[in-house]
């Protein structure tokens, strides 16, 4: 998902994670991973275990707000037409372990960069409290709404934008799903020379099952390679040699750790039909760990 652009404030927390030295599988394509298991240390995570109706945390979490013009990027660079609200209608916490964002049609009197706001939904980043690099793991367990138009999104971008212009930061898509498809999700990587239509996407379809099931979602990376895992099982793998076929590789950066529902833009179209809202994507947790030094 093309980024937001937000500078990263001073002082932010920074894991510094050490990669171990394993045998790797082959790049490219869906692949059965042949590595040894690394050994791996949870150094943060969110259980989202407040109260009904609760803000996220604003010791981990900031809230993206608005249309994106407020950033220079007007439609969040993809003609999106949400408005990210904080409003608790569009995120909060269910009291029952869960993290709740919702895509909603939008009230009247709210106004867009394209005219009156057709949706709100929600967008939070660890950007100024979290940063991780240059390897290790993320997962979050997830439940995805349904509907055409729909674009929810568990990703990280490079901690350097905008200071680095995107692509160059780099952009690790862990999962994304266009509504339309309800069992499908994709994961990408971006940089410099493999952006937009990167050579390195790849899409994961679910059999007897649906993204509207709870699935958990992550990727382990160091400065060589990247693995892409749905429910511990690698999907997907790119190595630092073929990217940088295509350009400089932006694996061994450092990146923050992003969750929204996007609605409407280049991704899947914009809806259709307004009976798909309200659309609620859950997040059981997001959890990060580093490997342990051997």
């Amino acid at each position: 998902m093309t980024p937001a652009r937000a500078a990263v404030a001073a002082g932010v927390l920074t894991w510094m994670l050490i990669a171990c030295s394993d045998d790797v599988p082959s790049p490219g394509g869906t692949t059965t991973n042949s590595k040894p298991a690394i050994q791996w240390t949870q150094i943060w995570s969110d259980e989202f275990d407040g109260p009904a109706g609760g803000a996220v945390d604003a010791a981990k979490w900031t809230n993206d707000v608005g249309d994106g013009c407020s950033q220079q990027l007007c439609g969040w660079g993809n003609n999106e037409r949400e408005y990210y609200s904080t409003s608790a209608e569009n995120i909060s916490t269910n009291g029952q372990g869960q993290l709740v964002i919702v895509g909603e049609v939008a009230p009247t009197g709210l106004t867009c960069y394209y005219g009156p706001c057709q949706y709100t939904s929600a967008k939070i980043t660890t950007r100024g409290k979290l940063i991780v690099q240059p390897a290790g793991k993320l997962e979050a367990r997830i439940k995805l709404p349904s509907g055409q138009g729909l674009w929810p999104a568990f990703w990280m971008l490079g901690s350097t934008c905008p200071q680095e212009p995107w692509p160059n930061c780099g952009e690790i898509d862990i999962m994304e799903n266009k509504g339309s498809q309800s069992t499908t999700t994709s994961s990408a990587l971006h940089g410099p020379g493999y952006s937009g239509q990167t050579p390195f996407a790849h899409a994961q379809t679910f059999a007897g099952s649906a993204v509207t099931d709870f699935h958990t979602y992550g990727v382990e990376w160091d400065g060589n390679s990247v693995t892409w895992l749905v429910d511990g099982v690698p999907h997907y793998y790119v190595e630092r040699g073929d990217i940088q076929r295509y350009g400089p590789s932006v694996l061994g950066k450092s990146f923050v750790v992003i969750l929204n529902l996007a609605i409407g833009g280049h991704f899947d179209g914009d809806p259709q039909s307004d009976a798909i809202f309200p659309a609620t994507m859950l997040v059981d947790y997001v959890r990060v760990f580093q490997p342990q030094v051997h």
